[in-house]
Protein backbone atom coordinates (compact mmCIF):
# COMPACT_ATOMS: atom_id res chain seq x y z
CA UNK A 1 0.00 0.00 0.00
CA UNK A 2 1.41 3.22 -0.70
CA UNK A 3 1.74 5.79 1.89
CA UNK A 4 -0.47 8.61 2.35
CA UNK A 5 0.46 12.45 4.07
CA UNK A 6 -1.57 12.87 7.27
CA UNK A 7 -3.21 15.63 6.00
CA UNK A 8 -4.89 13.65 3.19
CA UNK A 9 -6.04 11.22 5.49
CA UNK A 10 -9.84 12.52 5.82
CA UNK A 11 -9.99 12.35 1.88
CA UNK A 12 -10.17 8.20 3.03
CA UNK A 13 -12.78 8.21 5.47
CA UNK A 14 -14.19 4.31 5.87
CA UNK A 15 -11.00 3.31 4.03
CA UNK A 16 -7.49 1.61 4.91
CA UNK A 17 -4.96 4.13 4.08
CA UNK A 18 -1.00 3.66 5.29
CA UNK A 19 0.95 6.34 7.19
CA UNK A 20 4.43 6.61 8.70
CA UNK A 21 6.16 9.17 10.34
CA UNK A 22 7.57 10.35 14.11
CA UNK A 23 6.48 8.73 16.67
CA UNK A 24 5.17 12.05 18.67
CA UNK A 25 3.53 10.84 21.84
CA UNK A 26 1.75 7.44 23.04
CA UNK A 27 -0.29 7.09 25.97
CA UNK A 28 -1.44 3.68 27.22
CA UNK A 29 -4.56 2.76 29.03
CA UNK A 30 -6.27 -0.27 29.75
CA UNK A 31 -6.74 -2.27 26.35
CA UNK A 32 -5.69 0.36 24.33
CA UNK A 33 -2.99 2.67 23.18
CA UNK A 34 -2.72 5.82 21.40
CA UNK A 35 0.11 7.02 19.36
CA UNK A 36 0.13 10.31 17.76
CA UNK A 37 2.20 10.12 14.51
CA UNK A 38 3.68 13.47 13.22
CA UNK A 39 4.86 13.72 9.67
CA UNK A 40 5.71 16.95 7.57
CA UNK A 41 1.99 17.73 7.18
CA UNK A 42 1.03 17.25 10.60
CA UNK A 43 -0.34 15.11 13.24
CA UNK A 44 -2.82 12.24 14.22
CA UNK A 45 -3.73 9.96 16.62
CA UNK A 46 -3.62 5.78 15.91
CA UNK A 47 -5.92 4.28 18.04
CA UNK A 48 -4.20 0.38 18.96
CA UNK A 49 -6.94 -1.93 20.33
CA UNK A 50 -5.48 -4.79 22.56
CA UNK A 51 -7.32 -7.27 21.18
CA UNK A 52 -4.93 -6.63 17.96
CA UNK A 53 -1.56 -8.30 19.86
CA UNK A 54 0.53 -7.97 16.85
CA UNK A 55 0.25 -4.05 16.75
CA UNK A 56 0.09 -3.75 20.48
CA UNK A 57 3.48 -5.70 21.27
CA UNK A 58 4.92 -3.35 18.30
CA UNK A 59 4.19 0.10 19.95
CA UNK A 60 3.89 -1.00 23.70
CA UNK A 61 6.92 0.90 24.95
CA UNK A 62 8.05 1.71 21.74
CA UNK A 63 10.20 5.34 22.29
CA UNK A 64 9.52 8.75 21.57
CA UNK A 65 10.75 9.81 17.64
CA UNK A 66 11.12 6.19 16.51
CA UNK A 67 9.86 6.18 13.16
CA UNK A 68 6.35 3.83 12.60
CA UNK A 69 4.83 2.70 9.59
CA UNK A 70 1.11 2.02 10.34
CA UNK A 71 -1.95 0.76 7.85
CA UNK A 72 -5.08 1.60 9.77
CA UNK A 73 -8.69 2.60 8.66
CA UNK A 74 -10.04 6.31 8.87
CA UNK A 75 -12.44 6.77 11.45
CA UNK A 76 -13.70 10.21 12.66
CA UNK A 77 -12.65 10.94 16.24
CA UNK A 78 -14.91 12.25 19.14
CA UNK A 79 -13.91 16.08 19.19
CA UNK A 80 -14.96 18.76 22.03
CA UNK A 81 -14.64 21.17 20.11
CA UNK A 82 -17.31 20.03 17.39
CA UNK A 83 -14.96 20.19 14.24
CA UNK A 84 -14.55 17.10 12.66
CA UNK A 85 -11.44 15.36 13.38
CA UNK A 86 -10.08 11.74 12.24
CA UNK A 87 -8.00 9.12 13.47
CA UNK A 88 -6.34 5.82 12.21
CA UNK A 89 -7.61 2.39 14.10
CA UNK A 90 -4.60 0.22 13.38
CA UNK A 91 -4.11 -2.87 11.43
CA UNK A 92 -0.37 -3.28 11.00
CA UNK A 93 2.95 -1.52 12.46
CA UNK A 94 6.31 -2.00 11.90
CA UNK A 95 8.85 -0.10 12.94
CA UNK A 96 11.07 1.49 10.41
CA UNK A 97 13.92 3.15 13.20
CA UNK A 98 14.00 2.75 16.53
CA UNK A 99 15.14 5.79 18.54
CA UNK A 100 17.66 6.03 21.26
CA UNK A 101 15.72 6.25 24.93
CA UNK A 102 17.60 9.44 25.89
CA UNK A 103 17.41 12.47 23.72
CA UNK A 104 20.19 15.19 23.47
CA UNK A 105 17.82 17.88 23.56
CA UNK A 106 13.58 17.65 23.93
CA UNK A 107 11.49 17.59 20.52
CA UNK A 108 8.48 17.82 22.78
CA UNK A 109 9.01 20.80 24.47
CA UNK A 110 7.07 24.05 23.81
CA UNK A 111 8.70 26.51 21.39
CA UNK A 112 9.08 28.95 24.75
CA UNK A 113 10.46 26.64 26.62
CA UNK A 114 13.26 25.24 24.15
CA UNK A 115 17.13 23.98 25.24
CA UNK A 116 19.72 26.70 24.62
CA UNK A 117 20.11 27.99 21.45
CA UNK A 118 23.70 26.66 21.11
CA UNK A 119 22.48 23.09 22.42
CA UNK A 120 20.22 23.59 19.41
CA UNK A 121 22.34 24.16 16.47
CA UNK A 122 24.33 21.34 17.97
CA UNK A 123 21.56 18.95 17.48
CA UNK A 124 20.06 20.84 14.05
CA UNK A 125 18.75 17.70 12.89
CA UNK A 126 16.39 17.20 15.86
CA UNK A 127 15.48 21.08 16.54
CA UNK A 128 14.07 21.04 12.88
CA UNK A 129 11.59 18.09 13.88
CA UNK A 130 9.74 20.91 15.56
CA UNK A 131 6.32 21.85 13.08
CA UNK A 132 7.01 25.40 14.03
CA UNK A 133 10.62 25.42 13.03
CA UNK A 134 9.99 23.98 10.00
CA UNK A 135 7.09 26.19 8.66
CA UNK A 136 10.18 28.56 8.63
CA UNK A 137 11.60 26.83 5.60
CA UNK A 138 8.19 26.28 4.53
CA UNK A 139 7.99 29.97 3.75
CA UNK A 140 11.39 30.07 2.31
CA UNK A 141 9.83 27.73 -0.06
CA UNK A 142 6.97 29.81 -0.97
CA UNK A 143 8.49 33.46 -1.02
CA UNK A 144 11.09 32.38 -3.37
CA UNK A 145 8.23 30.81 -5.70
CA UNK A 146 6.79 33.85 -5.46
CA UNK A 147 9.52 35.53 -5.95
CA UNK A 148 10.69 33.32 -9.12
CA UNK A 149 6.87 33.75 -10.56
CA UNK A 150 7.86 37.72 -10.25
CA UNK A 151 10.77 37.23 -12.71
CA UNK A 152 9.56 35.01 -14.77
CA UNK A 153 6.42 37.38 -15.75
CA UNK A 154 9.18 39.95 -16.11
CA UNK A 155 11.35 38.02 -18.72
CA UNK A 156 13.96 37.12 -16.31
CA UNK A 157 16.59 34.13 -16.88
CA UNK A 158 18.01 32.40 -14.27
CA UNK A 159 22.34 32.22 -14.26
CA UNK A 160 24.69 30.22 -11.91
CA UNK A 161 27.45 31.60 -11.39
CA UNK A 162 30.62 30.73 -9.80
CA UNK A 163 32.17 30.65 -5.92
CA UNK A 164 35.57 31.06 -6.58
CA UNK A 165 36.30 34.43 -7.71
CA UNK A 166 40.49 35.95 -8.77
CA UNK A 167 39.38 39.14 -7.00
CA UNK A 168 37.30 40.69 -4.30
CA UNK A 169 33.73 42.03 -5.94
CA UNK A 170 32.58 43.85 -3.03
CA UNK A 171 35.20 47.10 -1.72
CA UNK A 172 34.79 47.17 2.15
CA UNK A 173 33.79 44.01 2.72
CA UNK A 174 36.33 41.07 4.45
CA UNK A 175 36.79 38.25 1.97
CA UNK A 176 37.68 34.38 2.21
CA UNK A 177 40.80 33.47 0.61
CA UNK A 178 41.24 29.88 0.00
CA UNK A 179 44.45 28.11 -1.46
CA UNK A 180 43.37 27.34 -5.30
CA UNK A 181 46.29 24.89 -6.78
CA UNK A 182 49.26 26.99 -7.07
CA UNK A 183 47.13 30.27 -6.35
CA UNK A 184 45.64 32.18 -4.22
CA UNK A 185 41.44 33.29 -4.85
CA UNK A 186 38.24 34.38 -2.96
CA UNK A 187 34.60 32.95 -1.75
CA UNK A 188 32.23 34.87 -3.84
CA UNK A 189 30.96 38.04 -1.99
CA UNK A 190 27.81 37.96 -4.67
CA UNK A 191 27.39 37.38 -7.75
CA UNK A 192 27.91 41.00 -8.81
CA UNK A 193 30.19 41.03 -12.11
CA UNK A 194 29.03 37.70 -13.58
CA UNK A 195 25.27 39.44 -13.76
CA UNK A 196 27.06 42.95 -15.09
CA UNK A 197 29.16 40.63 -17.45
CA UNK A 198 25.05 39.00 -18.27
CA UNK A 199 24.42 42.27 -19.07
CA UNK A 200 27.23 42.89 -21.53
CA UNK A 201 26.23 39.41 -23.35
CA UNK A 202 22.73 40.40 -24.06
CA UNK A 203 21.02 38.59 -21.41
CA UNK A 204 19.16 42.05 -20.42
CA UNK A 205 17.11 40.08 -17.89
CA UNK A 206 18.56 37.67 -15.15
CA UNK A 207 18.65 36.47 -11.54
CA UNK A 208 20.87 34.04 -9.28
CA UNK A 209 20.18 32.06 -5.88
CA UNK A 210 23.69 30.92 -4.63
CA UNK A 211 25.70 31.40 -1.38
CA UNK A 212 27.48 34.19 -0.84
CA UNK A 213 30.41 34.30 2.16
CA UNK A 214 31.48 37.33 4.19
CA UNK A 215 34.77 37.09 6.30
CA UNK A 216 33.45 39.36 8.89
CA UNK A 217 33.65 38.91 12.41
CA UNK A 218 30.31 40.11 13.33
CA UNK A 219 28.24 38.65 16.08
CA UNK A 220 25.33 40.78 15.91
CA UNK A 221 21.65 39.03 15.50
CA UNK A 222 21.69 39.62 11.70
CA UNK A 223 24.63 38.32 10.42
CA UNK A 224 26.34 35.03 8.79
CA UNK A 225 29.83 34.44 7.44
CA UNK A 226 28.09 32.18 4.57
CA UNK A 227 24.48 33.04 3.64
CA UNK A 228 22.03 32.77 0.84
CA UNK A 229 21.36 35.61 -2.02
CA UNK A 230 18.33 36.16 -3.95
CA UNK A 231 20.19 38.77 -6.73
CA UNK A 232 18.32 40.53 -9.90
CA UNK A 233 20.09 42.53 -12.95
CA UNK A 234 17.94 44.40 -15.24
CA UNK A 235 19.39 45.92 -18.40
CA UNK A 236 17.83 49.10 -20.28
CA UNK A 237 17.09 51.11 -17.08
CA UNK A 238 16.14 54.83 -16.85
CA UNK A 239 17.68 54.95 -12.92
CA UNK A 240 17.38 53.08 -10.06
CA UNK A 241 13.91 53.76 -9.79
CA UNK A 242 13.34 50.93 -12.30
CA UNK A 243 14.89 48.19 -10.06
CA UNK A 244 13.02 49.51 -6.57
CA UNK A 245 10.06 48.76 -8.98
CA UNK A 246 11.19 45.57 -10.19
CA UNK A 247 11.83 44.66 -6.47
CA UNK A 248 8.41 45.54 -5.15
CA UNK A 249 6.76 43.55 -7.90
CA UNK A 250 8.95 40.40 -6.49
CA UNK A 251 8.30 41.18 -2.50
CA UNK A 252 4.53 41.38 -3.31
CA UNK A 253 4.28 38.67 -5.07
CA UNK A 254 6.28 36.24 -3.05
CA UNK A 255 4.37 37.89 0.02
CA UNK A 256 0.72 36.98 -1.17
CA UNK A 257 2.15 32.94 -2.58
CA UNK A 258 3.20 32.36 1.01
CA UNK A 259 -0.38 33.80 2.43
CA UNK A 260 -1.94 31.18 -0.50
CA UNK A 261 -0.05 28.48 -0.12
CA UNK A 262 0.40 28.63 3.93
CA UNK A 263 -2.82 30.00 5.24
CA UNK A 264 -0.49 33.03 6.80
CA UNK A 265 -2.10 36.11 7.46
CA UNK A 266 0.91 38.18 6.20
CA UNK A 267 0.68 41.87 5.43
CA UNK A 268 1.37 42.19 2.07
CA UNK A 269 2.76 45.56 1.29
CA UNK A 270 1.01 47.96 -1.22
CA UNK A 271 3.17 49.51 -4.32
CA UNK A 272 5.26 51.63 -4.22
CA UNK A 273 7.14 51.82 -0.98
CA UNK A 274 8.04 54.69 0.87
CA UNK A 275 11.14 56.09 -0.89
CA UNK A 276 13.44 58.49 1.33
CA UNK A 277 16.87 60.07 0.55
CA UNK A 278 19.96 59.09 3.32
CA UNK A 279 20.38 62.50 4.11
CA UNK A 280 16.49 63.14 5.07
CA UNK A 281 16.26 60.07 6.79
CA UNK A 282 19.62 61.65 8.64
CA UNK A 283 17.52 64.82 9.57
CA UNK A 284 14.34 62.51 10.55
CA UNK A 285 16.51 60.49 13.23
CA UNK A 286 18.15 63.91 14.78
CA UNK A 287 14.62 65.39 15.27
CA UNK A 288 13.57 62.06 16.81
CA UNK A 289 16.58 62.15 19.12
CA UNK A 290 18.80 59.48 17.42
CA UNK A 291 22.23 59.47 17.91
CA UNK A 292 23.74 58.74 14.27
CA UNK A 293 26.79 56.73 14.04
CA UNK A 294 28.01 57.51 11.13
CA UNK A 295 27.16 60.15 7.84
CA UNK A 296 26.89 57.80 5.33
CA UNK A 297 25.15 54.90 6.60
CA UNK A 298 22.79 53.33 9.35
CA UNK A 299 24.24 51.58 12.79
CA UNK A 300 21.94 48.64 13.71
CA UNK A 301 20.00 50.93 16.13
CA UNK A 302 19.02 54.00 13.42
CA UNK A 303 17.76 51.25 11.00
CA UNK A 304 15.81 49.85 13.98
CA UNK A 305 14.57 53.70 14.79
CA UNK A 306 14.11 54.54 11.40
CA UNK A 307 12.20 51.54 10.04
CA UNK A 308 9.83 52.22 13.35
CA UNK A 309 9.51 56.53 12.69
CA UNK A 310 8.51 55.57 9.08
CA UNK A 311 5.97 52.41 10.40
CA UNK A 312 4.24 55.52 12.60
CA UNK A 313 4.43 57.45 9.83
CA UNK A 314 3.84 55.84 6.27
CA UNK A 315 1.86 52.66 8.17
CA UNK A 316 4.55 50.74 5.50
CA UNK A 317 6.85 47.54 6.98
CA UNK A 318 9.24 48.63 3.88
CA UNK A 319 11.58 51.96 3.21
CA UNK A 320 13.90 52.10 0.61
CA UNK A 321 16.40 55.04 1.54
CA UNK A 322 18.14 56.31 -1.24
CA UNK A 323 21.01 58.73 -2.81
CA UNK A 324 23.66 56.95 -0.74
CA UNK A 325 27.17 59.12 -0.54
CA UNK A 326 29.65 57.50 -2.68
CA UNK A 327 31.86 56.87 0.51
CA UNK A 328 29.16 54.05 1.83
CA UNK A 329 29.13 52.41 -1.69
CA UNK A 330 31.61 50.27 -4.37
CA UNK A 331 32.55 51.68 -7.21
CA UNK A 332 30.35 50.37 -9.37
CA UNK A 333 27.56 52.53 -8.42
CA UNK A 334 27.14 54.79 -11.00
CA UNK A 335 27.41 58.73 -9.53
CA UNK A 336 24.89 61.61 -9.85
CA UNK A 337 24.99 63.96 -12.68
CA UNK A 338 24.14 66.53 -10.61
CA UNK A 339 26.23 65.66 -7.86
CA UNK A 340 29.51 63.36 -8.45
CA UNK A 341 29.49 62.63 -4.45
CA UNK A 342 25.82 61.45 -4.20
CA UNK A 343 24.97 57.47 -5.90
CA UNK A 344 22.02 56.29 -7.61
CA UNK A 345 22.06 53.42 -5.34
CA UNK A 346 19.24 52.17 -2.58
CA UNK A 347 19.16 50.01 0.18
CA UNK A 348 15.73 48.79 1.27
CA UNK A 349 14.69 48.19 4.68
CA UNK A 350 11.93 45.60 6.18
CA UNK A 351 10.86 46.01 9.84
CA UNK A 352 14.03 48.47 10.65
CA UNK A 353 16.75 45.98 9.02
CA UNK A 354 18.22 46.43 5.79
CA UNK A 355 16.85 43.59 2.96
CA UNK A 356 18.51 44.78 0.00
CA UNK A 357 21.60 46.73 -1.81
CA UNK A 358 20.73 47.87 -5.27
CA UNK A 359 21.68 50.60 -7.30
CA UNK A 360 22.47 51.89 -11.35
CA UNK A 361 25.97 50.82 -12.04
CA UNK A 362 28.02 52.16 -13.81
CA UNK A 363 28.97 50.92 -16.96
CA UNK A 364 31.01 53.36 -19.13
CA UNK A 365 34.77 51.63 -18.91
CA UNK A 366 36.61 54.89 -18.61
CA UNK A 367 34.11 56.05 -15.64
CA UNK A 368 34.73 52.82 -14.28
CA UNK A 369 38.15 52.65 -13.95
CA UNK A 370 38.34 55.90 -12.55
CA UNK A 371 36.01 55.23 -9.89
CA UNK A 372 37.82 52.24 -8.85
CA UNK A 373 41.07 54.35 -8.73
CA UNK A 374 39.89 56.38 -6.38
CA UNK A 375 38.70 53.52 -4.16
CA UNK A 376 42.51 52.63 -4.39
CA UNK A 377 41.61 49.15 -6.15
CA UNK A 378 44.16 47.59 -8.75
CA UNK A 379 42.99 47.76 -12.14
CA UNK A 380 45.49 45.18 -12.92
CA UNK A 381 43.35 42.81 -10.64
CA UNK A 382 40.05 44.46 -12.58
CA UNK A 383 41.00 43.83 -15.86
CA UNK A 384 38.35 40.85 -16.48
CA UNK A 385 35.88 42.61 -15.35
CA UNK A 386 36.13 46.37 -16.77
CA UNK A 387 36.46 44.16 -20.18
CA UNK A 388 32.77 43.70 -19.83
CA UNK A 389 32.12 47.25 -20.59
CA UNK A 390 34.66 47.76 -23.68
CA UNK A 391 33.13 46.60 -26.51
CA UNK A 392 29.14 47.73 -26.11
CA UNK A 393 27.08 47.34 -22.21
CA UNK A 394 23.80 48.77 -21.88
CA UNK A 395 22.83 51.01 -19.10
CA UNK A 396 21.04 48.42 -16.16
CA UNK A 397 21.35 48.25 -12.70
CA UNK A 398 20.36 45.49 -10.35
CA UNK A 399 19.85 44.43 -6.81
CA UNK A 400 21.46 41.89 -3.62
CA UNK A 401 18.98 40.80 -1.30
CA UNK A 402 19.37 38.78 1.99
CA UNK A 403 15.74 36.62 1.91
CA UNK A 404 17.61 35.35 5.51
CA UNK A 405 16.50 38.19 6.56
CA UNK A 406 12.98 38.58 5.57
CA UNK A 407 12.46 35.22 6.67
CA UNK A 408 13.84 36.50 9.87
CA UNK A 409 11.23 39.45 9.99
CA UNK A 410 8.05 37.10 9.10
CA UNK A 411 8.79 34.68 11.65
CA UNK A 412 9.61 37.44 14.12
CA UNK A 413 12.87 35.17 15.47
CA UNK A 414 15.57 36.38 17.35
CA UNK A 415 18.56 35.92 15.38
CA UNK A 416 18.89 35.00 11.37
CA UNK A 417 21.14 32.07 12.65
CA UNK A 418 17.38 30.54 13.41
CA UNK A 419 16.30 31.43 10.24
CA UNK A 420 19.34 29.53 8.17
CA UNK A 421 19.19 25.49 7.91
CA UNK A 422 22.57 25.01 8.92
CA UNK A 423 24.26 28.51 10.07
CA UNK A 424 27.53 29.69 9.59
CA UNK A 425 29.07 32.57 11.68
CA UNK A 426 32.75 33.29 13.96
CA UNK A 427 32.48 30.15 16.04
CA UNK A 428 30.19 27.83 13.75
CA UNK A 429 31.09 25.85 10.89
CA UNK A 430 29.53 22.31 12.30
CA UNK A 431 26.95 20.46 11.86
Amino acid sequence: MERVLISEVANHLGNSVKIAGWVHNVRILKGLIFVIIRDISGQIQVVVEESNQEVFSVVNGLNLESILSVEGTVQEKPSKSGNKEYELLAIKAEVLSLAAEQMPIPVMQKIDNEADVESRFNWRWLDLRKPEHQMIFKVWTELEKGFRQALSDNHFIQLYTPTFMSTASETGSEVFAVKYFDREVYLAQSPQFYKQMAMASGLERVFAVGPVYRAEKSFTNRHCTEFTGWDFEMSYIDSENDVMEMEEKMLVAGFEHVNKALNLDLQVPTMPFPRISMKEAKEKLAKAGIKSEQDDDFGSEEEQAFGRLMKEETGHDFVFVTDYPITARPFYHMRKEENQNITKSFDLLYKGIEITTGSQREHRPDVLAKQAEDKGMNLSELEDYLNFFRYGCPPHGGAGIGPGRIIMKIMDLPNIREAVFLPRDVKRVRP
